[in-house]
């Protein structure tokens, strides 16, 4: 195949990870005997950027010619190589060169949220589009949106195949796109062998990129209370001078520069740590690292868990909620971090650099379980991907695929940003657009933590509390608020046992979890509200209802239910046995919706499987009293296609209110809120607006 990749960043030399798995993927195709050429672009142009530049090609002893007034032109690794330096004119550039080079594919990706690549690639009668979504934030569509735009989510619907970096990344292009996205290896490794590098006896607890987003508050709090500890950071694109002078001020603390081989790095790293506190897409240094063996302490968001292969040392953060309305001389915005608890930071950093045998068993598991990865890691999913493109038909005719609307080449301000800053500006932008002014974090008081956004909703004219199904949590709910009526303010439930509540061991006694929701609610009850729940978070709202009933509170304004049985099935109900690991997996394999990916990947099932478990547990043990009916209305969502939960077992919901009952039921499996997401919306949003 020829193959022509877009890069709208600097493809070589490079240290993010974004970039770098870019040319490792291009190369990896370029080894399998495909052509492949690069267009791509220094982070600014001018006779300056481009001197420094071909300085940067004569270090590296690459060869290259410049004789061309638009760009510079090198071989690196069986790829042709076209930066431009000079001038802007990126998008005539990259579309002289599919006339040019006539690809059979055209790879796109996240790095160019403008779309200026992708609408020049989309016009070309003849090759494939094939997206890579290496972030969520610079996709068009969903929660972590800044620029909600339809146009643009319509070209990326016309992709050929889109790619996600992690099945959080696909995951969330699925549900909140809409695109049948897939993940399949993008980010390559480099040739091995990898050195055994992690010894107890090394110099540095490292951390990369050491900046607000990246944790840099965990990272100094440890310095200041572990003195002791030699600790290096190694600036790069996210450090600016207030982060060199706050690094400087600790005397335990040194700097490095970034470096084309990680291993100069790694060498001297005993201790690895990713503290980060905004959605990774998947975090390439925590492989890198553990290839080494080298521990890696690393925070519980966005992708990393997948990266860190079930390997102990998965840690809870307070995600970056806020920025201020300004940025810094690195033109990144100025995050409000929230206090972080370092206290399980702390204990683990100790163990590590203290218990010789302990660090031993840690080093071990970790160059193990990555050893194992690497050795199954291939281009050839991605390239049978390709295959599969460019055999297949187009997605549409090429006059549809045209996309609506003209750009003008200088038109969109965040093309002069590094890919990194322009996630950074996007999240700063989308709480302008939303009217999070506010400068100043304000944390959930502790008897809150389980309702985490509840302190957004005091001007709301109505409370929507949100239960979800097993082993889910707040993400379920993403992108709702976005969705419903206006005055609705979307309230999930984080229960104990997910997400920042990992450390909290999960209920198994329905009875129990009520009693503490309860009490977690009571003092939000001063307004309208309403509950919904899907699954087993049916029955913890209805029971809830039941409960605050018992406690002579208000009562809802409506209970909405989903893909769940009528209560009084289990009057006289008998649980059954725990079932195995193998026969949990199995059940839930015949739920239809269920991530096929999570279920395939023992990786992935072992993060999950012990917040289901519990949750399957509490469920399976629930039993029905029965009570008078509820004096509130009840509205049922169900599913046509679900063999577990019928009709008839959704209709049964009318009996448990003496008020107004209605049923609507919804093609797709078990999880339809997800598949037929647009619908049931409506059909929700029709429903809570009779309350408003």
């Amino acid at each position: 195949m020829r193959i022509l990749l877009a890069q709208n960043s600097l493809y070589f030399p490079s240290h993010g990870g974004g970039d770098k798995s870019n040319r490792l993927l291009v190369e990896a195709l370029a080894g399998r005997g495909h052509v492949c050429r690069v267009v791509a672009r220094t982070s600014s142009f001018g006779a300056a950027e481009h001197e420094q530049f071909l300085g940067e090609l004569r270090t590296r002893s690459v060869p290259f010619d410049s004789s061309g007034s638009d760009a510079v032109v090198f071989r690196l690794q069986g790829v042709e190589v076209h930066t431009m330096t000079r001038h802007p004119g990126l998008r005539t550039y990259f579309a002289g060169q599919i006339a040019e080079f006539k690809p059979e594919v055209i790879i796109a990706s996240t790095d160019d949220p403008a779309q200026l690549l992708l609408e020049a690639a989309l016009r070309a009668e003849t090759p494939r589009v094939v997206y890579l979504a290496r972030a969520t934030l610079a996709l068009p569509f969903g929660p972590d949106c800044a620029f909600p735009s339809d146009a643009k989510t319509e070209m990326l619907r016309r992709s050929d195949a889109m790619v996600g970096v992690s099945e959080y990344v696909a995951d969330y292009i699925r549900r909140f796109g809409g695109i049948p996205a897939v993940h399949v290896p993008i980010s390559l490794l480099e040739p091995g062998p990898y050195p055994a590098l992690g010894r107890f006896e090394n110099e540095f607890v490292t951390l990369v990129n050491p900046c607000a987003v990246k944790g840099i508050s965990i990272f100094l709090a440890l310095a200041e209370q572990m003195p002791e500890v030699r600790f290096v950071a190694v600036p790069t694109w996210g450090t600016n001078e207030a982060d060199r002078q706050a690094l400087a001020s600790h005397s335990n603390i040194e700097m490095l520069p970034p470096v084309d081989n990680i291993d100069e790095i790694l060498r001297r790293t005993r201790v690895l740590l990713v503290p980060s506190l905004w959605a990774e897409a998947r975090s390439r240094i925590v492989i890198e690292a553990m290839l080494r063996g080298i521990p890696v302490i690393a925070a519980n968001v966005g992708g990393i868990p997948e990266a860190k292969l079930g390997v102990d040392y998965l840690l809870p953060v307070r995600p970056i909620e806020k920025y201020q309305e300004r940025v810094d001389e690195q033109m990144v915005p100025v995050a409000e971090v929230p206090e972080q608890d370092i206290g399980h930071w702390r204990h683990a950093l100790t163990r590590l650099v203290s218990d010789r045998e302990h660090y031993r068993r840690i080093s071990e598991a970790s160059r193990s379980a990555a050893l194992e990865y690497a050795a199954r890691l291939s281009v050839r999913p991605f390239e049978d991907l390709l295959a599969r493109a460019v055999q297949a038909p187009r997605s549409s005719p090429a006059g549809v695929r045209r996309p609506p609307t003209e750009h003008a080449e200088h038109a969109d301000p965040l093309e002069s940003l590094s890919p990194e800053k322009r996630r950074l500006l996007a999240l700063r932008l989308r709480q302008k657009s939303t009217g999070e002014h506010s400068t100043k974090t304000v944390a959930p008081p502790e008897s809150n933590r389980g309702f985490p956004n509840i302190e957004a909703s005091t001007g709301s004219k109505l409370r929507l509390f949100c239960f979800p199904y097993a082993g889910a949590g707040t993400s379920a709910f993403r992108g709702w608020a976005e969705r419903l009526p206006k005055g609705i303010a979307v309230c999930p439930a984080r229960l104990p046992g997910r997400e920042t509540r990992l450390k909290e061991a999960p209920f198994e006694n329905m009875g129990l979890l009520i009693e503490h929701l309860a009490q977690a609610m009571a003092p939000y009850l001063d307004r309208p509200y309403a509950l919904f729940g899907h699954s087993m978070g049916a029955a913890i709202a209805f029971e809830l209802a039941r409960a605050l009933r018992r406690q002579m509170r208000p009562l809802p304004a409506l209970i909405a239910v989903s893909a769940a049985r009528a209560p009084q099935f289990r009057w006289n109900y008998t649980p059954a046995a725990a079932p195995s690991d193998e026969e949990l997996v199995e059940q839930l394999r015949r739920l239809e919706g269920m991530s096929s990916e999570l279920l395939e990947s023992p990786e992935l099932l072992k993060f999950a499987l012990p917040a289901l478990r519990a949750d399957t547990t509490l469920y399976r043990n629930y039993m029905y009293t029965e009570e008078p009916p509820l004096d509130c209305p009840i509205r049922a969502y169900g599913s046509l296609d679900d063999p577990n939960v019928t009709r008839e077992h959704m209709a049964a919901w009318r009996n448990e209110t003496t008020r107004s009952f209605d049923l609507k039921m919804f093609p797709g499996g078990h999880f339809f809120i997800h598949s037929q997401r647009t619908e049931f919306l409506e059909a929700l949003s029709f429903d809570l607006n009779g309350f408003l």
